[in-house]
């Protein structure tokens, strides 16, 4: 029976320590987030160390950013095309139907010129496939591959906050630490592994970050190179007929 309480008596305090390590966990990430939410000023030794990381999340970001500038742009590209294209077919129309009421040679010079501008407000309209092809391309990518690296990013963020934590924490330990003390000493060790833990899972992380971040440049290079191509094709076209 004695036996039996001695192992409930070490279950407990066991139990009891793992509920308590798992709370100051919590309290060392939230100190975190709290520095970086206010923007306090961080161990520049340990923010140095994440410089090539923080570049790629700003190359990441501004890929965001600019792929979303782009569906607007296209998006306003197109309206604008078909606006332009209505007043050009419109004004054609008018100067068609003046010129054939003057006999003169002004009158045949204003169907010419009516009959050109309807012809180009035609063509203008060409353009809308191949921005309509972008803007779904454009579109895709960022549901996709965009969504698939941010979420990447959230993850390498939280174990980011939760390595940068738990250095907190050591550094706190340290600075109380006795050599001479064994329980602080088995204090210090637990936490210390706790930072190699974390480390390890920011670690990968933040490689896979890198190389979606490269990955995703170089497919967004590929992606406009290919689309863009028939766009430009479509316009010299237009411009060339236009000009017969």
């Amino acid at each position: 029976m004695d036996g039996h309480k001695e192992f409930y008596d070490q279950y407990a305090q066991s139990q009891e320590k793992s509920v308590v390590n798992k709370m100051q966990q919590k309290y060392w990430k939230t100190k975190q987030t709290l520095i970086k939410v206010t923007g306090k000023k961080e161990d520049e030794h340990v923010v140095a160390s994440d410089a090539d990381l923080d570049a790629k999340l700003e190359l990441f970001h501004s890929i965001q950013r600019t792929c979303m500038e782009l569906l607007k742009a296209i998006e306003l590209y197109q309206k604008r095309i078909c606006f332009l294209s209505q007043e050009e077919n419109e004004l054609g129309k008018f100067l068609r139907s003046q010129g054939s009421q003057d006999k003169t040679r002004a009158g045949k010079m204003m169907q010419a010129t009516g009959k050109a501008l309807c012809f180009s407000s035609q063509q203008r309209l060409a353009l809308r496939t191949p921005l309509s092809r972008l803007y779904q391309e454009v579109e895709t990518f960022r549901y996709r591959a965009i969504s698939d690296t941010w979420l990447t990013v959230n993850r390498m963020e939280q174990y980011r906050t939760e390595y940068r934590g738990a250095l907190l924490w050591m550094k706190d330990v340290s600075q109380e630490l006795d050599p001479d003390l064994f329980k602080q000493m088995e204090k210090f060790r637990k936490v210390q592994a706790q930072v190699r833990h974390a480390k390890l899972n920011f670690d990968k992380l933040k490689t896979d970050v890198c190389q979606k971040v490269d990955l995703l440049g170089a497919s967004r290079c590929n992606l406009l190179s290919h689309v863009l191509t028939t766009y430009q094709t479509t316009k010299l076209v237009c411009t060339c007929l236009c000009y017969i």
